[in-house]
């Protein structure tokens, strides 16, 4: 957690010294949490004028649902469920937007919009021209470790050594990110969790978060409600803040720099407290 680490995104330099919170707005009927609830422009503004005033830095927006076993949308329907409300949203907040896709037309639209980073769930390997539209734009990236797609990812979950296959895969993304023009400052990575992973492979992830470090770029985790979190908490997952709420804890405490997550107050107040032992 200490020393210096910083996050270019499109302009602004974001301090990741400390912890930053990335509200979840999923505009979609079928994510696996909240799934239907702010697919409307007015709904989706009220919550993302809600994550702010709960002190989110970034607002992360997704069009299509990466859950396992998600449908894969064209570029026109993802275009179809953002088009209509990230206008209002992008005049609505101050705080930096990210859209959470792995197409490169869809990026290329919201980063011209306003949006100032692309968080890319399968590591720029979903689409040859990512990379270069990132960099068209000098946008930041969130660069995730995912296996496949929403239809294969749970097929794809051994590893040989899951720590060291995780790293290696990373770095072939950053490698692509390089490749493409992107600065090294631009990049965020993510370890991906709950994405081609099993139950005991996300709490091993969070237990090794310090092995991760060896890239000196922020690390952003997204355990937020996910499915993992059932067997140890026994809660359907809108009811699983207090385990989302223990997993950020302990990834705060283990050198992650970004919580993606889709209750901002509840991580931040665990946090206020967090660091009264750490620091």
């Amino acid at each position: 957690m200490s020393g210096k680490l910083v996050w270019k995104i499109k302009g602004q330099v974001l301090n990741c010294s400390k912890p930053l919170f990335m509200g979840i707005l999923n505009i979609t009927p079928d994510s696996f949490s909240d799934g239907g609830r702010f697919q409307t422009p007015e709904s989706a503004r009220e919550q993302a004028l809600a994550l702010e005033a709960q002190g989110a830095d970034i607002l992360d927006i997704g069009a299509e649902s990466t859950r396992p076993g998600a449908p894969l949308l064209s570029f026109n329907q993802e275009l179809e469920r953002l088009e209509p409300v990230l206008d209002g949203i992008l005049k609505a907040v101050r705080i930096p937007i990210s859209i959470d896709t792995t197409k490169s037309q869809i990026a290329d639209y919201a980063l011209g919009m306003g949006a100032a980073i692309v968080n890319d769930v399968s590591g720029l390997k979903g689409d040859p021209e990512m990379g270069a539209v990132i960099a068209k734009h000098q946008a930041g990236v969130v660069l995730m470790h995912r296996r496949g797609d929403a239809q294969s990812m749970q097929q794809l979950t051994h590893y040989d050594s899951l720590i060291a296959d995780i790293l290696k895969e990373l770095q072939l993304s950053i490698d692509l990110a390089m490749q493409a023009g992107i600065g090294c400052e631009a990049v965020t990575i993510d370890p991906g969790i709950g994405f081609s992973k099993t139950a005991d492979q996300n709490f091993q992830i969070i237990k090794s978060l310090a092995q991760f470090r060896k890239f000196e770029r922020p690390i952003l985790i997204g355990a937020s409600r996910k499915s993992f979190l059932a067997a140890a908490a026994q809660k359907e997952s809108s009811a699983r803040l207090n385990a989302s709420t223990a997993v950020h804890t302990l990834a705060l405490e283990r050198g992650a720099n970004i919580l993606r997550v889709h209750d901002v107050a509840a991580a931040r107040e665990a946090w206020m407290v967090t660091k009264e032992v750490l620091l």
